[in-house]
C-alpha cells in the first residue's frame, strides 16, 4: 500500500524549517521520516507523518503543499541490500524519479522510500522478490 508522502515549499531563508517542524510538533504529528531538496531561493521538503491530514490542516494556510504516494520499503542494513531492491525495480522496468532512506524500528535495518512511475508493480514486484513493502 503507498504512503503519503507530504512536499512543503520553503523559502530558503532561516526560520522557516523550524516554524514547519514547531507547528507540526504543537499539534502532535510525528515525522516519520524526511528530506530537503533544494534550491537557491527555496527548498522542498518532503516529510512522512503520522497524520497527513493533520499536517495539511496546520500547514496549509502559510505554505504551498502537494501529497504524492510513495513506495516504501524495509531494507537490512548489510552491504548489498539496496542493490537487491533496485534489482527488483529494475526487473520489472520501474522508473526510480528520487529516493530517500531513513533509520528503521528494528536494529538492523532502514527503511527506503521511492518515487516512481508504477507504484503497484513496484509494490508487487518487491514483494515477490522477498522484500517487506511498509
Amino acid at each position: 500500500m503507498a504512503i503519503t508522502q507530504l512536499s512543503i515549499f520553503l523559502e530558503n531563508k532561516p526560520g522557516m524549517l523550524y516554524e514547519v517542524v514547531k507547528r507540526l510538533a504543537e499539534a502532535g504529528v510525528n515525522i516519520r521520516a524526511m528530506t530537503i531538496a533544494e534550491v537557491r531561493d527555496f527548498g522542498i521538503l518532503r516529510i512522512i507523518v503520522s497524520d497527513a491530514k493533520k499536517a495539511m490542516e496546520v500547514l496549509e494556510d502559510d505554505h504551498i503543499i502537494t501529497t504524492t504516494e510513495v513506495v516504501s520499503a524495509i531494507m537490512e542494513d548489510k552491504a548489498g541490500a539496496l542493490y537487491d531492491i533496485l534489482q527488483a525495480l529494475e526487473s520489472a522496468n520501474v522508473n526510480i524519479e528520487y529516493m530517500y532512506a531513513y533509520t528503521g524500528e528494528v536494529t538492523g535495518s532502514a527503511n527506503v522510500v521511492f518515487r516512481v512511475d508504477d507504484i503497484e508493480g513496484a509494490e508487487a514486484e518487491l514483494r515477490k522478490a522477498g522484500v517487506e513493502v511498509l
